[in-house]
C-alpha cells in the first residue's frame, strides 16, 4: 500500500467538533436486501443506539465483532439508509486505502462513552 496524500490542514476547533467515543457492540444484525450493510446495536454508556456499517463485504462473519469495543463518531445527524436508522459511524481503519478494514479499538477496556482526544 502507498499512503494517501495528507488531507488539507484543519483547525483544532474543526477537530474538536467531531465526537469520537469508545462504545461496545452488543449485537450485529443482517439487513435483508442489502449487499453491504449490517445493523450494530451499540452501548453508548448512557443509552443504546444503532449504527449501520458496511461490513458484509469486509468480513466473512460480521457477528464476530459482537462484544468488542470500538471507536464511533456519535454526533453525526441520524440518517435512514435501507429503511433503517443510523445514529453515527463506526470508525475503522483501512477501507479508504483499499485494504481489509479492521476496527479502531482501545488497547484496554474503558467505560462505554469514553471520549477520545
Amino acid at each position: 500500500m502507498t499512503p494517501a496524500a495528507i488531507k488539507p490542514v484543519i483547525s483544532t476547533d474543526a477537530l474538536q467538533a467531531i465526537d469520537v467515543r469508545v462504545d461496545t457492540i452488543e449485537s450485529v444484525t443482517d439487513i435483508a436486501g442489502s449487499r453491504k450493510l449490517v445493523k450494530l446495536s451499540v452501548d453508548f454508556g448512557d443509552h443504546t443506539g444503532q449504527i449501520l456499517a458496511g461490513l458484509k463485504q469486509e468480513r466473512a462473519e460480521p457477528a464476530e465483532i459482537t462484544g468488542r469495543q470500538a471507536l464511533f463518531v456519535v454526533n453525526l445527524a441520524p440518517k435512514t439508509i435501507a429503511g433503517e436508522l443510523s445514529e453515527g459511524m463506526l470508525f475503522d481503519i483501512g477501507f479508504a486505502d483499499g485494504i481489509t478494514p479492521v476496527l479502531s479499538v482501545p488497547e484496554a477496556a474503558v467505560p462505554n462513552g469514553t471520549r477520545t482526544g
